[in-house]
């Protein structure tokens, strides 16, 4: 039999002798390992893994494929160990030689409203670095990467785009890679004790003449049981203690039989479609998942790893397979299965960031083009309430009713989106070939409670850039606005409530009675509150008191407030997600009602409602969020893609007026004093994990070093003369940033 070998002139351990002396016994070591932790499952393996075996693999450049694993402390690599095994029998049997590495995983979820959130976006870039640093010094030729969330998924990636582009710069093989998601985790269940106990709670507090704390509390039971459910109940159980209804005491006895109930012990990625699930999307969209493994409810099986190792050793040494090139090939595919299937926002600026690792200038603008060229139907209907979350999706996968995001493109297809089934695939096949078989294939085939749609839910779906007055640009997740709330707050005017951070934020929100401080506060002047009245739709004479008048608006929902939380942008806080503020609002049935979130910060892929994030500039830079004040009025125009500051003078007289452009003249002194104390709170990060050297979060959010070896790479391949002078445009705006932030 012939002998596996990549096609590079370069091969380390031909003539670095310390390699050939170090590396056999840790590839004996992981085979030895792995056939143990299989027992009975591997019996029949024969022991062929000698050192003078995996010598001579070496010598005469085998493919050398890491498997790049996760840390065991987050929930959806507890079962790694399996997989770990089951990949390097495969690979040495297919001739290759296996390395394993793991590398560590911060977990969003546990990350939560802590200061590991400021360090969450750049653990991307951290992944992204560590992936080139261990593939360069130990020489290895590709991956397979076992796929959890978070940021794992596009760090791991954006490490082995910009790997490929840098080795084919250098005349080397190709840089080629599987990718293997973690199966996903089954939602958990309340104890029906538990669920009967919070129901008194709930009765109590009917009783007690708070029925809104009843009513959030019943919506909260109605979910699945997760890490994300577990911050609604929080807030509404803190309300509940400051009202009287229950004690600190069984507030926190609650919380520990609801934790403990939550997370299934086989771990894997939860079951709510956020950035793990979004990024499972992605990754598929790319061409990057073999479709065996793709939505899977326990671990991979030998044979379906078999089949993906394969698949990828089949293309080992075609430049067309290479992890740069599937990017660059699919990358709209990846943007409209993301935006069909209604994925986290912070894909936003994944996937702009796995097109700049992969050697192409790519920004938030250009996912809106690609979302723009055709709208993009909402396919997927996803739901936490009534069976329908990712974990029933992988069942009807398994089942074979479903094939996942090869149904999703084929039915995007059949409504008339233009998807580019032409794009090659890490099966060594085009979406073309794939689609031609129709077994399980068409979304029609879910009989009960299907999650994919051939008939689309809204013409619209995905996520939407903003535009304003104030900032260049935001984004909202409009499939995470049903069209109730869409039309509540769809050209409305919001009074802006002012936080300079998320403490403050959340200390507010947990407010029970924050209307009537926002009242007492007199938040809003009494001759715009009635210009309010009249403009969001009061109808009849307006009470005279401002007191009456207030509480009419909040009682009617006429009074909109744009809850404004500055300085968590990527410079200034690491970007954190804003995820337990606007979980506060959405488990609060008045504020929900009322209420708007606009950050510069992101949000977990898990947020639904009106949540506008990733304003750029950010408020550090002296972007116009950085100047907004309580009592300012902003224009909600979601349905035309923009937030205006207005004119409140001309508010006063009833006239809707935008800013003028020199609105910010008289707030130079508060917007310094802001950034003051920005710049103090940052030194809370450490130094070393600052986002201070990177583009905006339109840019992806990707060190700056990377974005000018992409342009350089455009420029250099010819590209769009304009499109490339724009780019070169935003790098050197970025370039004086960094010169203001060394000062």
């Amino acid at each position: 039999m012939e002998r596996l070998r990549i096609n590079n002139p370069i091969n380390p351990y031909q003539w670095n002798v310390q390699g050939k002396a170090n590396e056999p016994i840790t590839v004996a070591g992981l085979l030895d390992k792995a056939r143990l932790i299989l027992g009975p499952e591997a019996a029949d393996t024969a022991v062929t893994w000698t050192l003078d075996e995996i010598y001579t693999r070496l010598e005469e450049n085998a493919p050398r494929i890491a498997i790049i694993g996760g840390s065991w402390d987050h929930p959806a690599h507890v079962m790694d160990l399996w997989t770990v095994a089951r990949s390097a029998l495969s690979l040495w049997a297919h001739g290759a030689v296996p390395f394993y590495a793991a590398i560590p995983v911060l977990c969003d979820g546990t990350a939560q409203n802590t200061m590991g959130m400021s360090y969450s976006l750049q653990s991307r870039q951290a992944i992204a670095s560590m992936v080139i640093n261990h593939l360069e010094a130990q020489s290895y030729h590709g991956a397979f990467v076992i796929q959890s969330c978070d940021k794992q998924p596009f760090g791991v990636l954006c490490g082995l785009a910009q790997l490929d582009v840098v080795r084919r710069r250098r005349g080397e093989a190709p840089v080629m890679a599987t990718f293997a998601p973690v199966h996903v985790l089954k939602g958990g269940t309340i104890p029906e004790k538990l669920r009967a106990e919070l129901e008194g709670v709930a009765a109590r507090a009917e009783a007690m003449g708070l029925p809104d704390v009843a009513y959030d509390l019943r919506d909260a039971m109605a979910y699945i049981l997760q890490c994300s459910s577990n911050t609604a109940f929080q807030g509404v159980l803190t309300r509940a203690v400051k009202e009287g209804v229950i004690t600190h005491a069984q507030h926190k006895l609650y919380e520990q039989v609801l934790a403990v109930n939550t997370c299934d012990s086989a771990g894997g990625i939860c079951a709510f479609h956020g950035t793990g699930n979004s990024s499972r999307d992605a990754m598929a969209g790319l061409g990057l998942v073999h479709p065996t493994v793709e939505l899977l409810t326990v671990p991979p099986t030998r044979a379906q790893i078999d089949e993906c190792v394969g698949a990828l050793l089949a293309v080992i040494n075609r430049p067309e397979f290479s992890v740069s090139e599937l990017v660059r090939a699919n990358i709209r595919n990846a943007i409209r299965v993301h935006s069909a299937a209604g994925g986290s926002t912070n894909l936003m600026m994944h996937i702009v960031a796995a097109m700049i690792y992969a050697g192409q200038p790519y920004s938030l603008y250009d996912v809106e083009r690609v979302c723009q060229e055709y709208p993009i139907p909402d396919l997927f209907d996803y739901s936490l309430t009534e069976g329908r979350d990712i974990y029933a999706l992988a069942l009807q996968c398994g089942a074979g009713y479903s094939r996942g995001m090869e149904t999703l493109i084929y039915e995007l297809v059949q409504n008339g989106v233009p998807m580019d089934l032409d794009a090659l695939t890490i099966t060594g096949t085009t979406w073309r070939q794939r689609l031609e078989d129709k077994k399980g294939l068409a979304a029609d085939n879910v009989k009960d409670n299907p999650i994919i749609l051939s008939s689309p839910r809204r013409p619209f779906s995905g996520v939407d850039i903003l535009r304003s007055n104030f900032f260049e640009s935001a984004v909202v997740k409009i499939s995470g606005m049903a069209t109730e709330q869409l039309d509540e707050f769809d050209d409305k005017l919001a009074v802006v409530v002012y936080f300079q951070d998320e403490d403050e934020a959340n200390q507010h929100l947990l407010n029970p009675e924050l209307t009537e401080h926002w009242r007492k506060e007199r938040v809003v002047d009494e001759d715009v509150l009635r210009a309010l009245y009249r403009l969001n739709g009061g109808q009849g004479e307006a009470p005279t008191d401002y007191d009456d008048l207030f509480r009419k608006m909040v009682e009617e929902r006429l009074l909109k407030v744009a809850v404004v939380i500055a300085g968590q942008g990527p410079e200034a806080y690491g970007m954190p997600e804003m995820f337990t503020p606007m979980q506060h609002i959405n488990a609060n049935r008045a504020l929900q009602k009322l209420s708007v979130l606009l950050s510069d910060g992101r949000y977990s892929g898990v947020t639904y409602g009106a949540a506008i994030g990733h304003v750029t500039p950010e408020a550090i830079r002296g972007g116009g969020i950085l100047y907004l004040r309580t009592g300012d009025v902003v224009q909600l125009g979601f349905r035309r893609r923009r937030i205006d500051l207005l004119d409140s003078q001309a508010l006063r007289e009833g006239r809707v007026q935008v800013a003028a452009g020199d609105w910010q003249a008289d707030r130079q002194t508060l917007a310094q004093e802001r950034k003051a104390r920005m710049l103090t709170r940052r030194r809370r990060v450490s130094a070393a994990n600052r986002l201070t050297h990177c583009t905006d979060a339109a840019h992806g959010v990707v060190p700056l070093e990377v974005w000018e070896e992409a342009v350089a790479n455009s420029s250099q391949d010819g590209g769009d003369a304009d499109e490339n002078r724009a780019h070169r445009t935003v790098s050197g705006a970025a370039q004086v940033a960094v010169s203001q932030a060394d000062q």
